[in-house]
């Protein structure tokens, strides 16, 4: 067994599951989406694509542009949520949460496919 592949695996299914935590529950309801949650969400997304930087290979590309989309959804989501709080100071508004929501949907929906990709990948070197 490959402890860097342990780990490298282990990060890419962390940032989708936390993912996922932050983005079950109604799209517009504050007290189902916690900043604590989108704030690990954005730490474990970010030190998985670090760790995507050394494959050089056609899917390592893929996984890393997956981890960049889906970094950048889940900046996007932080960003609002910051300007809607404390800048604009409107507040979690139904419309601002579910802003919010669907831009950490999207980064989902990006480590959804770095998770199949990684299966896929680990799939086809056993043959």
């Amino acid at each position: 067994m490959n402890p860097e592949k342990v780990v490298f695996g282990f990060f890419i299914v962390m940032a989708l599951t936390l993912n996922f935590g932050f983005f079950l529950g109604d799209i517009d309801n504050p007290d189902h989406h916690h900043v604590y949650e989108l704030a690990a969400a954005i730490f474990v997304n970010l030190f998985a694509t670090i760790l995507k930087f050394g494959d050089r290979s056609q899917i390592g590309a893929v996984l890393l542009s997956a981890s960049f989309v889906a970094d950048l959804q889940l900046f996007a989501a932080a960003i609002v949520w910051g300007v809607a709080v404390h800048i604009e100071k409107i507040g979690l508004t139904p419309e601002v949460m579910s802003s919010i929501v669907s831009l950490a949907g999207g980064a989902m929906l990006a480590n959804i496919i770095s998770v199949l990709l990684l299966v896929l990948e680990t799939a086809m070197l056993h043959r």
